[in-house]
Parts: structure tokens; sequence; C-alpha cells
């Protein structure tokens, strides 16, 4: 579920003057407020969180930093604040990494965050698919803001990162990226403004080369909770985000497991969309897609629209078990579509019901949707029981009808596993996941699925020889992109981009990326 936060992404927080760090005890003597270890092997570095039992403000203090933070968030967007303030050094990490023996392909593992002073996570990307150009962002790169980089020439090389002019020196989190059809690219992420959680969409109109506008989606009501957005463009400037809505940041309470994000035990959570008619310069007001608000339960959206303006959108919703206090429990993912440009959208599906629930511990972004060639839809999610593991359902109706759940991980264990889909040609899916499933650390797997022959070859890793401290967090998400085939149609072209830490520096993120051929 994450919160996306690992929160999501960096969690909100204000810089307070100062002439020396302040001591911990003189934060918890002056705010009355109980010490929270962090998990060490996160932040690298002596630190306590101090957390108030009420607002959910934090203030830290960090050895050897100097700054002085409070953040309205609790510990949840605090680990993913440690990634955007970059509280580990450099990595020493090559730029290009050479795969292992017996890869997918010849193709090389590109760092894209090797020049980031500050440590990354939680990569997204988006493919033109007329150029084949890819746009990846992330959180982090340099202390507080939004990285972003582009490659032309099919994920060989990157440019240099970028950040968001939107996000630069701000405290963001949970980024996306989509491109248009007339080659316009979004990129959205969320924000802590004053006392406002919203999401912000910078546009670049010369394919990703510089950002020229950004449009802020800041509500009505102050004080309001605020996460993950996903971005989706249509046909003539239209564009849609998603995000996590509620009217009260402090009706939402967190589970946070050491190495990872973390999740919901209450909360205002719901899914709302908001569209613009003319490439983001304006947008117009919330609807709401799940139902129940403010007691919907949903967290996360990710939205397709297909070439006649149908817009598609699978969404993870918890059961609430009480609509007072917003408590949660269990729940699943649910399929939802609109035919009148977002107003109004049809009474959800659960898919693979029988696959399980997902659970109040799960802290990553649970739920993917991808549509190939021919329009047939795809999405992903894992749910956790006696272990974890992860699914794939497929319709060839529009989401009118799904198939029966199909296992995506092969492994029998309670790792994590960070699933993903990208329709590919006609009847075809590329599926991966990120996990920690080997003694190795975290790895990104992939393989690709036929609607009619079923799983096409085997696990193929992804990541090669390059493997994750499963101690650090790598992020919520990561990117997969269908690039094409080859002209016998017996290979599929895939793009691939993850957070990990598998520099010398222990506790540092980075972004790392690759294109690869899959056996179709």
């Amino acid at each position: 579920m994450a919160s996306s936060a690992p929160c999501s992404a960096a969690a909100s927080a204000t810089s307070a003057s100062y002439t020396a760090p302040p001591t911990i005890p003189s934060l918890l003597s002056n705010s009355g407020i109980r010490a929270v270890a962090l998990e060490p092997r996160i932040i690298g570095l002596p630190m306590l969180a101090a957390i108030s039992r009420t607002g959910g403000q934090v203030a830290s203090a960090l050895s050897g930093e100097g700054d002085l933070m409070v953040a309205k968030r609790t510990q949840r967007r605090f680990r993913r604040l440690v990634v955007a303030f970059g509280l580990v050094g450099v990595s020493a990490a090559t730029g290009v990494i050479a795969p292992e023996a017996g890869a997918a392909s010849a193709t090389k593992i590109v760092e894209l965050s090797k020049s980031c002073p500050a440590s990354s996570a939680e990569v997204e990307q988006a493919v033109d698919p007329k150029t084949g150009d890819i746009f990846s962002d992330w959180i982090g790169c340099d202390r507080r803001g939004i990285g972003f980089v582009l490659s032309t020439d099919g994920g060989s090389k990157y440019s240099r990162p970028m950040i968001l002019p939107a996000s630069a020196g701000k405290f963001t989190w949970d980024p996306a990226v989509t491109v248009a059809l007339d080659g316009t690219v979004y990129a959205s992420f969320m924000i802590q403004d004053g006392n406002y959680e919203y999401p912000i969409v910078d546009v670049s109109i010369d394919h990703g080369r510089s950002f020229v506008r950004e449009a802020r989606l800041r509500p009505a009501k102050q004080g309001n909770w605020g996460d993950r957005d996903f971005i989706a463009a249509g046909r003539d400037g239209t564009v849609y985000v998603t995000w996590d809505y509620g009217s009260s940041a402090a009706a939402v309470k967190f589970i946070c497991p050491p190495g990872g994000s973390c999740s919901f035990t209450n909360g205002d959570l719901n899914i709302v969309v908001q569209k613009s008619t003319n490439w983001g310069r304006t947008w117009g007001a919330m609807v709401h897609v799940s139902p129940g608000y403010p007691a919907g339960g949903a967290d996360e959206g990710p939205i397709i629209v297909e070439p006649d303006g149908h817009i598609d959108l699978v969404y993870q919703a918890l059961s609430v078990t009480n609509r007072k206090t917003y408590k949660l429990g269990p729940g699943h993912e649910y399929f939802t579509s609109s035919t009148d440009d977002g107003a109004h959208w049809q009474a959800p599906v659960v898919l693979g019901q029988s696959a399980g629930t997902e659970s109040m511990q799960e802290w990553w972004i649970d739920g993917a949707l991808g549509m190939d060639a021919a329009g047939n839809l795809y999405a992903t999610w894992d749910t956790q029981g006696a272990h974890d593991v992860g699914w794939l359902v497929y319709s060839t109706d529009n989401g009118r009808r799904w198939s029966k759940p199909v296992r995506v991980t092969p492994d029998v264990d309670s790792a994590v596993h960070i699933v993903q889909v990208a329709g590919a040609s006609a009847g075809i899916a590329d599926v991966g996941w990120l996990a920690d499933s080997s003694p190795h650390g975290y790895a990104l797997y992939l393989r690709p699925y036929s609607i009619t022959k079923g799983w096409l070859g085997g696990v193929v890793r992804a990541s090669g020889s390059l493997y994750g401290r499963s101690g650090t967090w790598p992020g919520d998400t990561f990117g997969i992109s269908y690039l094409g085939q080859n002209a016998s149609a017996s290979s599929q072209h895939v793009s691939v981009s993850w957070g990990s830490s598998a520099s010398s520096s222990p506790d540092r993120d980075d972004i790392y990326a690759r294109p690869l051929s899959l056996t179709a």
C-alpha cells in the first residue's frame, strides 16, 4: 500500500535558522514529545526523530548535518526525507556496469544518478512511442527535489540529471511522468506547501530538454492529506492526474517497518482525479474516483488513457473497519473506468479476489496497470498471507471481465515483491518485480506473458549481477516500458529502471536503468 512515501518521497519539512545544531534533549524538553529511534540502516547516521503524539509533527537532529528540520509528517515520510536530503556520501560506483554472463541481452546497466550529490530512489519512467525516447524521474538527486533524465537512443545513454524546476529546494516526493502523442512531457510529484499537500505538474514542450511552466493542484482546504500521484496524457492537450486525497492529514496514522517505506493503520484515503484540457496550464476540480468518501481506504491509482479517450484506472483500497476513526484493514485491487473524460466512473470491480488480500504491513506501491498494442489490459499486484505472492490478471474487453489471477513470482517466501507491468505487442505483457528474495539482496526480475500461451521463457534477472542491500529502502516503485519488437516478432524490447543501494556507500540509494530484449 505504501504510503508511497517511504514513506513516499521526501517528507515535508521546514528549515529553521540556527547558529548551532540543537541537541536531542533540548528538542524533547522544548516540545514535550517522545523520541523514536530510526532504523540506522536506512539513514546511515545516528538520528532520533521526535514524533508528536497528536499532530504528527516530526523534529529531528541530524548529527553531522547541522540542520534542524521540522517535518509535518510522521516517520513514514521521514525515510524519504533522508533520501531527499542526501545524508550519505557520493557513490564511488562507475556510471556503466557490465551485465552478468547469460543475461537477456548484451546491454549494459547505466547508473542514472551517478552525478547526483545526494541519494536517489523511487523512479518512474515513460516512453514516447513515436521516437522511442525514454523519460525518467525520481526522488532526491540534489538534496531536495525531483531528478529527471532523458535518453534518445533507447536507453544506452542518458542525459545528465536535472532537477525539475518546481521541485528545486522543496520538500517533494512521489514522482510520475508521461508523454503525450504530440511530444509534450508532463512530470508530476507531490509537495508540501505550508499547510497543504498536493501535486505539481511541470511541463516540457521541447521533449524533456527543459521545463517551461508548472501547475499547482492545491486544494481549497488547509491541513489536507495528499500522497501518491499518477499522470496520463490524452488527446489534444488533455492530461489527467490521480492522487490520494483526504481532508485531514492528522487522521492518517502509519506502520513503518525497518528497511522500507510505511503503510497505513488509519486514514481518510481517497483517490481523486483532476483534468487539464489545455496542456497542463489550468486544471479542473477534483472528481472522486473511489467510492465512500471520506472513508474510501484508497491510496494509489495508476491511470491509462486509451487512444479513443476511454480512461482506465486501477486502485488499491483497504477495508475501512471504523468510519469515525478511519481504522483500516486488509484490502484488494479494484478496476474502474470512465467514458466521459473522467467526469463519472463505473462501479469498481475487485481484481483477483481469490488470490488473497493486501496486508497492513505492505509498504510499497501495490498495483500497476498496462495496455498492449491491441488494447488488452493487464493489472499486477502482490498479496500478503503465509507468503508474499505477485499476481497478474488481464482483460480483453476493456475491463468488463477479468481473467483469474495468474501467479507471477516463483519464490515461496515473505520477501518484498514490488510488481509492475507494461503492455507490449498484441496479447503480450512484460511483467517485472523488484524483490529481496535473494540472499544477495534486491534484484529486478522480468518475464513476458502471453494471453494465449502463458509465460514465455524463463525469469530474467534484469539487474544482472547488481544487487541492492535488503536493509536499505529501494523506493516504492520502479520503471518499466515497452520499446517495440524485432522484425520477426521473436523478441520484445523493454526498458527498465530501478533504485538500489549497491554502491560502496552502504546507505546510499542510486537509480539504475537497462534496455533488454526478452523472448516473445
